[in-house]
């Protein structure tokens, strides 16, 4: 990252601003930013096409979007941040805030994530399904987004080393994404004799790919299709304390793995 920012002395928050609009800016520079918005956009407008059922086309996006949109986020935010590190020696150098520095890279790859999803998926939403089913899956993609981002961050500065830093960001998305409903699986194949939906409820608040599933296949009616368990959690999650519950936990998984990032960034010898 070629661009300087000035360090007029000014509150941290507008520093942190800055900082942040320096990174949309030469990230939005990245071809790869612009593939993926494509990308989401063609697969988007091919599901609504080929189904001419508009649910049935959400279904098959919930699909795509719940592998590779935390894929996309955890892999780039830590091959931006670790890409960034000169950029952030310079910033070192000037009277600037740690904390300042690395939450206005944060907000910078979050939002330029969030904006090529929005668009890309958004649009076609708008077109062919601006219902709640649509706005479930929007919001649910930007926390999305936020949560895998600060894993991304947390994986970042836990490392200096780059390839050891990429592994364990890819390790985090299988274990999100594949790893954790086999585990789970495994586990009411191996207890089938007790009653474990309560404890399936608890599992899912562990894993954001979960809760965001949960969510859209309960607001697309197909709770019905998962039986008792499926009841169980058509009547916790659907109701007012269940989706509170969900958003606080979502929340949950932005806010502490980026306070831990930034913990660890304003002790680390850089």
């Amino acid at each position: 990252m070629s661009a300087a920012v000035r360090t007029e002395h000014r509150p941290g928050i507008f520093q942190m601003l800055k900082i942040a609009r320096y990174v949309v800016s030469d990230i939005l520079r990245n071809r790869f930013i612009l593939a993926y918005l494509l990308f989401l956009l063609v697969i988007s407008m091919s599901f609504f096409n080929l189904e001419s059922d508009p649910v049935k086309g959400m279904m098959s996006l919930l699909n795509i979007v719940l592998i590779v949109l935390p894929l996309v986020s955890i892999v780039f935010a830590t091959i931006h941040l670790y890409n960034s590190y000169e950029f952030i020696e310079l910033m070192l150098a000037q009277p600037l805030r740690r904390i300042d520095i690395i939450l206005g890279e944060y907000f910078g790859v979050a939002i330029s994530l969030c904006a090529a999803f929005c668009t890309g998926v958004g649009l076609p939403i708008l077109l062919y399904d601006s219902s709640i089913h649509g706005a479930t899956l929007l919001i649910s993609g930007i926390l999305l987004t936020l949560a895998f981002v600060s894993l991304a961050f947390l994986a970042t500065v836990l490392s200096r080393d780059k390839s050891k830093g990429i592994g364990t960001a890819l390790l985090l998305w299988f274990f999100s994404t594949i790893l954790y409903d086999g585990i789970i699986l495994m586990g009411m194949f191996a207890f089938s004799d007790y009653p474990l939906e309560k404890a399936v409820m608890f599992l899912a608040f562990l894993n954001p790919v979960d809760l965001t599933r949960i969510a859209m296949l309960l607001q697309l009616d197909t709770a019905a299709l998962m039986g008792y368990t499926g009841a169980l959690f058509q009547h916790f999650f659907g109701s007012a304390l269940g989706v509170s519950l969900s958003f606080l936990a979502m929340l949950l998984w932005i806010f502490i793995p980026l306070w831990l990032a930034v913990l660890i960034f304003r002790k680390k010898d850089i």
